[in-house]
């Protein structure tokens, strides 16, 4: 296995724990679980924008700049659908 699927499975993974945390944080009954939910997705996000970011510098993940024309479509294509 290659470096690259070995960041691309630890960022799936890390995405994953975040959803995971994320509705432990809002389905939690009291303030304690609450702020373990809550520090354990903090620190999850962390690790995921330093996945990212190790990711970006190899040119393993890239993100396309959107021209603001092609925003405003989508946005007016889903705002008259309903």
């Amino acid at each position: 296995m290659d470096d690259r699927t070995i960041m691309e499975n630890l960022l799936l993974t890390t995405k994953g724990a975040c959803d995971l945390y994320m509705h432990g944080t809002i389905e939690s009954d009291s303030a304690n679980v609450h702020s373990a939910f809550e520090d354990a997705l903090t620190g999850t996000l962390d690790m995921q924008s330093g996945i990212y970011k190790q990711m970006m510098q190899h040119g393993w993940y890239t993100a396309e700049q959107v021209q603001q024309q092609k925003i405003d479509q989508v946005k007016s294509k889903y705002t008259n659908a309903n």
